[in-house]
């Protein structure tokens, strides 16, 4: 099977920071019995034909058939087992998407996930639903917040069939709560005029852009902070531009970054930004000490982004890649809370659903294989 259309059409999303950042979305392509799914952890950007793994479209089917347990933990491992039995022979080594079951489903040749911030200040808004709905109608099904996985699958497999039952034809959009965006079609040129519709009519409808202007390494106290975070995290990196500045002000104007949006941000930028409240104080870097010690304590992990009021923000991390990939998430979760603003304003994620993605096997995974595990001291 020649893959390079669908290898196009990955690169094509997977360079494009406003789809894709930090590797993260997937895409698929049916041939036959046969489903080619992205393999976990493989980011679309540079993706070649060793990058997707070859899928028994029948063995897939016949996991819709079985029942699982009820506990998510047991569950998610019996379907992930199932799962990596249906792959074809000579896939042994590879690992499909965690998302297999969704691409297979869709009745349609090409799919391709993104989670384009502009989409996500709508799917994580307050207003998101009905939002979707005047701006979509029919063309897109609306997926209430659900855990990712074999979960989500089974969701969005009852409402793609309500819908059908309905209207005739399942939607070419899902926009899914706090997650993203799937796109399907036959050809090509048909995903990137879904796309361009649904970014087009998000556009026209936001009411700021961040503004990321006024970079700078340095301000006030930033290099003896960065030095304390260093010796706490492994490494810290400052950032601050004009956005940050206004968010770093006090700890109602850090709100909107306050948390996490998507599984995403959770595995690379952490799900409990740590804001430190200088309020004037004097010994500083026993203040830092004591703040990032009181975090350890409530969340069990390590802050990977830590804002000084008045200064900016720190990635922090057991490595450098691990610390711009904090940053990265952390920027998209701005402009993320920013375009919310045109859509009721922010939503994070419920509070469930960040301990699920937390301790969930499949994202220890990939934060293995991208060399974005936090240590612990």
């Amino acid at each position: 099977m020649d893959l390079t259309e669908l290898i196009t059409l990955s690169r094509y999303y997977g360079a494009n920071s406003d789809y894709v950042v930090a590797g993260g979305g997937n895409t698929s392509l049916k041939d036959g019995s046969i489903l080619f799914i992205k393999g976990s952890g493989t980011p679309l950007s540079d993706i070649t034909a060793d990058g997707f793994v070859r899928m028994d479209r029948d063995k897939l089917a016949r996991i819709w058939e079985k029942i699982y347990p009820e506990n998510a933990d047991d569950r998610e491992a019996a379907v992930l087992a199932d799962m990596m039995a249906a792959k074809m022979p000579g896939e042994e080594q590879k690992r499909p998407s965690v998302e297999t079951l969704l691409h297979d489903m869709l009745p349609v040749t090409l799919v391709v996930h993104t989670h384009p911030a502009l989409v996500n200040g709508l799917t994580c808004s307050v207003r998101g639903a009905e939002e979707g709905r005047n701006l979509f109608g029919e063309k897109a099904l609306w997926i209430p917040e659900v855990n990712p996985g074999y979960t989500l699958s089974r969701v969005v497999k009852e409402a793609m069939d309500a819908q059908t039952r309905l209207s005739g034809r399942p939607a070419a959009i899902i926009l899914l709560q706090n997650h993203g965006v799937f796109v399907g079609a036959d050809t090509a040129e048909g995903i990137r005029d879904i796309y361009r519709y649904i970014m087009d009519t998000l556009g026209a409808k936001i009411t700021r852009k961040p503004d990321f202007s006024g970079k700078t390494l340095q301000y006030g106290p930033s290099a003896e902070a960065a030095g304390i975070l260093a010796e706490l995290g492994g490494q810290a990196i400052f950032e601050r531009n004009r956005e940050i500045a206004a968010l770093v002000e006090d700890a109602a104007a850090f709100y909107p970054v306050s948390s996490a949006f998507t599984p995403d941000h959770i595995v690379y930028s952490g799900s409990s930004p740590l804001f430190i409240d200088t309020g004037g104080r004097g010994d500083m870097p026993r203040f830092i000490r004591e703040a990032w010690k009181n975090h350890l304590e409530k969340t069990g992990r390590p802050p990977k982004i830590v804002a000084l009021q008045g200064v900016g923000v720190f990635g922090v991390g057991p490595s450098e890649k691990a610390v711009r990939l904090a940053l990265e998430l952390f920027a998209d979760t701005i402009k993320v809370g920013v375009y919310a603003q045109a859509f009721g304003g922010p939503r994070f994620m419920a509070a469930d659903k960040i301990d699920f993605i937390n301790t969930w096997e499949v994202e220890r995974y990939r934060s293995g294989i991208s060399g974005v595990t936090n240590k612990e001291k």
